[in-house]
């Protein structure tokens, strides 16, 4: 008689569990009898990295918040789950993943394996000294991360330097400011380069409102630190200035953590990521979801890093099902995402969907694009927040490309809604055209997104 079916999952967070998850539930509705161990290298598994910066900025009582199923319930629900071991190889041949950590060292037989082992902060070479950390420099990735920011945070009277200008930085940048810190952000392009110029200088003008210093155009070229006890004081940019820094937040970006991947010979696609098929394999008997991937991205055609929870979950429930023998697939994405900064009197929501100018161009199309002006709520409401929507489209096709949103409160999520257009591929003329629920409160009676669809429709 065969024995069970072994499924090894190694990375313990969002894409990892959901595939081991998916799998036990897979198993139970046809009968089938599965071992499934789950190999994680930090103490943490099944938290919301997102909510990070808000733990550290005060809204989150406590890293434990983050914690959306604990170890004990995972073992409870019948995963083998060992914490604090890192697998350090993979023999594809045999079939075997070699481990080391907690649990002592040793070999692990699968029948099939599923990496999901996540992405790592960019950790340039000036934020170390002797090959580790400077004291008072961190990145801000996972659970550890937040609680050595709020021991620095205790420990330190500021001023802060928050390096990188994307989701992470903007959120940094809100927490220290709410905590007290005088706070400048230096980015090597813009703050927030993922939208359009036009969008961005809205976001700089209000995080400039708010209080940060911001130091567009330049890297830091190198750290200044204290004689005495090697902890940083200050950051040297490329420009020669320096700027005062008890506290440097790493905010530059991730990589997909495949090396483990790449030593056992599996593919990579141009950033790093692993290249799985849409039912998430990558090579025979072996899988992957989450960051350490690259996706399809649905409106570009492209494969594309889009290091996000909710693909991450996604394509994890893929996986689990296809491990028993399911034939479902994962829809890609259309890298939607979504943050906020608020500090001071200053409340600013960002969203985007689709593609930038910058990125349709670079796919091959003829972009046509338009910035409106309007608000959140019928004018005469007090809910009413100004919103600035711009929206991209193909010239030729007047395929909707991309939707960008700024704005007050109640502003962002509109972008679910463009969002929903981008998957069914549908044209700006569509968008202009939806049935978009209206009440004074919530928005005009042609919806702002609509209006801006509307507006370029017309231009083009």
């Amino acid at each position: 008689m065969a024995g069970p079916l072994r499924i090894v999952v190694v990375g313990g967070d969002a894409a990892g569990m959901s595939a081991a998850h998916q799998a036990l539930r897979a198993a139970r509705a046809a009968d089938r009898d599965v071992e499934v161990t789950v190999i994680e290298a930090t103490g943490h598994t099944s938290y919301s990295a997102c909510g990070i910066p808000y733990w550290i900025a005060g809204d989150v009582a406590s890293g434990d918040d983050l914690v959306a199923r604990t170890a004990g319930e995972h073992r409870a629900a019948g995963l083998d789950l060992r914490l604090g071991t890192r697998v350090v190889a993979i023999d594809r041949e045999r079939r075997t993943v070699r481990y080391d950590g907690a649990v002592g060292a040793g070999e692990l037989p699968y029948d099939e394996l599923v990496l999901a082992t996540g992405a790592t902060p960019v950790v340039p070479d000036w934020a170390r000294a002797d090959g580790a950390l400077v004291t008072g420099v961190h990145p801000v990735k996972n659970l550890d991360d937040g609680a050595a920011w709020l021991d620095l945070l205790a420990a330190s009277a500021g001023p802060a330097v928050v390096v990188g200008g994307g989701y992470i930085g903007v959120e940094m940048a809100e927490a220290l400011l709410r905590r007290g810190f005088g706070t400048t952000l230096v980015t090597r392009s813009r703050v927030m380069s993922s939208l359009d110029p036009d969008q961005g200088d809205r976001i700089e003008k209000a995080m400039a409102t708010a209080g940060v210093a911001l130091r567009t155009g330049h890297t830091v070229e190198r750290l200044d630190l204290d004689p005495d006890d090697g902890r940083v004081r200050g950051v040297v940019l490329d420009s020669g200035d320096r700027l005062d820094a008890a506290l440097v937040v790493l905010a530059i970006g991730v990589e997909p953590a495949t090396a483990l991947g790449a030593a056992a010979g599996l593919p990579l696609g141009e950033s790093g990521g692993y290249l799985p098929d849409p039912g998430g394999r990558i090579a025979p008997h072996v899988w992957s979801a989450g960051d350490c991937c690259e996706i399809e991205h649905r409106v570009s055609g492209r494969r594309a890093f889009l290091p996000l929870g909710t693909h991450a979950n996604k394509l994890g429930r893929v996986v689990g099902d296809n491990l028993l023998g399911a034939d479902r697939r994962f829809g890609g994405a259309t890298g939607t995402a979504i943050t906020r900064f608020v500090a001071g009197d200053v409340h600013l929501e960002i969203s985007r969907t689709g593609l930038s100018t910058a990125e349709a161009t670079a796919a091959g199309h003829d972009v046509a694009s338009l910035v409106t002006e309007g608000t959140t709520a019928s004018g005469y409401m007090p809910e009413a927040e100004p919103i600035a929507t711009k929206v991209l489209a193909d010239r030729r096709t007047r395929r909707l490309l991309g939707v960008q949103i700024v704005g007050g409160p109640g502003s962002a999520k509109r972008v679910d809604a463009a969002a929903a257009a981008l998957w069914a591929e549908l044209d700006v003329d569509d968008l202009a055209g939806m049935d978009l629920a209206y009440a004074p409160p919530f928005a005009t009676v042609w919806d702002a997104l609509q209006i801006a669809a509307r507006r370029l429709a017309e231009r083009i």
